[in-house]
């Protein structure tokens, strides 16, 4: 019998605290600078790391109590498809739907990095934990 993954609310509220910081500071430089295409950019970019992120959470979360050898194919392969699936979503984004180039890669890697130290340090913190318990 299987056993059912737990998931810990740490980590998505991290993610959203991180998004209403950077909503907040860049609310004013948006709305005053920038137009509708730039800003339809800048938020497409912002949902699809947020959705990334959050595949990544699910797949740590998945694996973390399994084989450290399952760990390390689900999380980093994990990454590996993410990262294939936002490209083919970007390429999409700028292709068909006319999506502000610019706006669109900068949030998104702004974004992306972000999130990335976040999963990182979180993913140290959670083995620290586990080894700390053992």
């Amino acid at each position: 019998m299987s056993e059912a993954v737990k998931f810990s609310m740490k980590f998505p509220k991290q993610i959203f605290l991180t998004l209403i910081v950077i909503g907040v500071s860049s609310f004013y430089p948006l709305s005053r600078f920038a137009n509708q295409e730039i800003i339809s950019g800048v938020i497409a970019g912002i949902v699809l790391s947020v959705v990334n992120v959050l595949m990544g959470y699910v797949a740590i979360e998945y694996s973390f109590n399994k084989s450290y050898t399952l760990f390390i194919q689900v999380v980093l392969g994990g990454v590996g498809i993410r990262l294939f699936v936002m490209v083919g979503i970007l390429l999409l984004l700028i292709g068909v739907f006319k999506f502000h180039s610019i706006a669109l890669v900068g949030s998104l890697f702004g974004m992306y990095s972000i999130f990335l130290v976040l999963e990182v340090l979180y993913i140290h913190n959670k083995w620290q934990h586990k080894i700390q318990n053992s």
